[in-house]
């Protein structure tokens, strides 16, 4: 069928971005070149892909606003989905965009060890989060897209919900699970699982999810590969010190609070 391939081919986008990169960096030569060039880990091939495909993949849900196949495509996908899910209906999406974090503060709280302190994992959430809600909130701005749900409601693109999931399933994956990949797994399937909801509940299209995804992927990955340079650069030990808080209000005004310990 013509609509079950484009609808999985979009799936299969969506659950590609569900798999980390968990390849471990090979060792060096015993007999290595002195003067040899450095690759730089962000330089490999692997590193671009990961920022090009998410990037390709929102410009992909931005132009679906258009008449064309994207649009197509996607308007399709609704049609299916609300023919076997008719009467799908819960909140669930509201809260598991955030277990990908609780679990991972849980896991400091039983004295796991991961690649950072709870400190530094915090200020990487509360920056990865501020840049996020910023990215969002300016394409919904920007795309003015229509809900599928809601005639009068234009804030449909990209997905926020996923965005968050994302976004903390990653910071999961780099903190802990790169030792232990059942935990990458659970925090991508949970985010995986948010974005499906957004569908099913009729709140997004698939453009939306996708690049819900790809926002939250690149923004906790952009924070979290910054921060140690940017921390270097504060005096003493400021960066061990700080700790930013996202902070809400009713409404759904966003905001961030700097506490230095």
């Amino acid at each position: 069928m013509k609509n079950s391939g484009l609808r999985s081919a979009w799936l299969l986008l969506l659950l590609g971005l569900a798999q980390p990169g968990t390849a471990q960096p090979s060792a060096s030569p015993p007999d290595s070149v002195v003067g040899a060039p450095v690759v730089r880990p962000w330089l490999t091939r692997p590193a671009v892909l990961r920022v090009a495909v998410p990037v390709v993949l929102v410009a992909a849900g931005y132009a679906s606003r258009n008449e064309n196949f994207l649009d197509e495509m996607k308007e399709e996908v609704r049609e299916e989905t609300r023919e076997n899910f008719p009467h799908f209906r819960t909140s669930l999406d509201d809260y598991t965009r955030r277990v990908p974090l609780a679990a991972a503060y849980g896991l400091f709280a039983v004295g796991l060890k991961g690649e950072r302190g709870v400190v530094p994992f915090s200020a990487c959430f509360g920056l990865s989060h501020a840049l996020s809600t910023g990215l969002v909130s300016n394409l919904k701005r920007i795309s003015h897209t229509q809900r599928p749900d809601v005639a009068a409601d234009f804030s449909s693109f990209p997905s926020a919900h996923t965005a968050d999931a994302f976004l903390t399933a990653t910071l999961l994956h780099e903190q802990f699970g790169r030792g232990r990949p059942w935990l990458s797994v659970a925090g991508y399937t949970v985010a995986t699982a948010t974005g499906a909801m957004r569908m099913l509940n009729d709140r997004h299209w698939l453009t939306d999810v996708v690049a819900g995804a790809s926002i939250g992927f690149l923004s906790a990955e952009t924070v979290w590969r910054l921060y140690p340079a940017v921390a270097r650069l504060l005096p003493g030990h400021l960066g061990q010190k700080l700790l930013l808080l996202p902070t809400y209000a009713p409404g759904g005004t966003v905001g961030a609070v700097l506490v230095v310990r």
